[in-house]
């Protein structure tokens, strides 16, 4: 069994894009990658196979919705994530942390209904927090976050964190960023104390991957101080981190706010550690984090669009504008022979039409939301590998334009 790492092969010149290889003891991630999100052990409405088929190298499973449903020690039985799934490749979970602070901006029905209550109440300790499904009480330490990934046995893990709510104020995005970095260093702890104990390592898979996160929501200094502080656990031996997600992209923040951010924390972590983007994965993003320096981005965007009708379309039927996207919907498609977009050699667009597709979706059949999302996964991963290429020939800024000025 391969152990992580992860080796720079090219950079370009104009740029901070960067060509590389994500090993794991699963395979090896030809980067930059996007990744796929299956909340619950499961691209919606795609197999394993139709993974494999979009060029889909690494799965990104949730950790708090695995926890509520069916439990970490059930997925553990099977083998871990993967095997639970029928995956054969990589896996990363996140920690939990953006789901369950999400729920703090919510509130929650107590069991005879008859009040609101919290969903979450969050101290230095840890949160706890009440089901969304059923109500009952959880609770998620950073050590806790750790364990339950462990049992998930995914080759990367995320450390648990706080993600503040957007808009937040100074002083509570420092508070976050503050708890965030306790917090790493209690996860860092709870995984080494975890690879020393001779018990466990029986019975558990410690080839395990963890990365630290960088918060600080929208303030320059507070996510400089954080890159500095997570970048500083990274390069602390093999008792660091093995690589870094810069998380934060909360609800409502802007695009600027995202690659400003981006921009503040890049130049200030190590170079030799890989670098993840959480919940970022639009045409446009993704050509600006990429040359921006991230290795990897997780989003739910493309099959969330796709079952929703909307479907990728590249230039020049797609633009900013349009962001690169039709509504399948429209009855303009209704007789429309063409495939979805043109020079795209999946299996959908080689073998249906616009027309089809929109009679599906109005029909509300099954199959549209398989196809739609077949399609969306398939263009986003074809075009990170055409990305891929382009930086490998230099033609990097040469490909931005020809997308995102046509």
């Amino acid at each position: 069994m391969s152990k992580f790492g992860f080796d720079i092969s090219f950079k370009d010149k104009s740029s901070r894009a960067r060509i590389g290889k994500i090993s794991t003891p699963h395979g090896v991630i030809e980067t930059p990658a996007f990744t796929p999100v299956g909340t619950q052990a499961s691209v919606k409405s795609l197999d394993p196979k139709d993974l494999k088929e979009t060029k889909t190298q690494i799965f990104f499973g949730n950790t708090y919705h695995l926890h509520l449903r069916p439990g970490e020690e059930v997925v553990k039985k099977f083998g871990g994530l993967a095997k639970f799934m029928g995956w054969d490749g990589p896996t990363i979970t996140d920690s939990g942390g953006f789901q369950v602070f999400s729920l703090a901006q919510k509130k929650g029905r107590s069991r005879n209904q008859e009040e609101e209550i919290n969903l979450v109440k969050i101290t230095e300790d840890g949160v706890v927090f009440r089901s969304h499904i059923d109500g009952s009480l959880h609770e998620f330490t950073p050590e806790k976050s750790i364990e339950i990934q462990k049992n998930l046995s995914a080759d990367i893990i995320l450390a648990f964190d706080q993600c503040p709510p957007y808009p937040a104020s100074y002083e509570d995005a420092k508070k976050a960023m503050d708890r965030t970095h306790e917090w790493a260093v209690r996860c860092l702890n709870s995984k080494l104390k975890a690879q020393k104990s001779k018990l466990q390592l029986k019975i558990q898979n410690f080839n395990q991957a963890i990365y630290g996160i960088v918060q600080g929501s929208v303030y320059e200094d507070l996510r400089k101080e954080s890159a500095k502080f997570i970048g500083d656990l990274a390069l602390s031996g093999v008792e660091g981190f093995d690589g870094i997600a810069i998380g934060g992209v909360a609800v409502g923040e802007s695009k600027v706010e995202m690659l400003r951010a981006v921009e503040w924390v890049v130049p200030l972590l190590p170079e030799e550690k890989p670098r993840h983007l959480l919940g970022v994965g639009e045409v446009d993003d993704i050509f600006e984090i990429i040359e921006r320096g991230i290795d990897t981005f997780d989003c739910v965007i493309p099959t969330r669009l796709g079952r929703t009708g909307f479907l990728f379309v590249g230039p020049k039927e797609g633009n900013i504008k349009n962001r690169f996207r039709i509504d399948i919907n429209k009855s303009v498609f209704a007789k429309d022979q063409e495939p979805v977009t043109k020079n795209c050699n999946c299996y959908v667009c080689q073998n249906f039409t616009r027309g089809y597709l929109n009679h599906l979706f109005i029909g509300r059949e099954l199959l549209a939301y398989r196809l739609a999302s077949y399609h969306n996964i398939y263009f986003i991963n074809d075009l990170v590998e055409k990305i891929r290429n382009a930086i490998l020939n230099g033609e990097f800024k040469k490909m931005k334009r020809e997308w995102l000025e046509a």
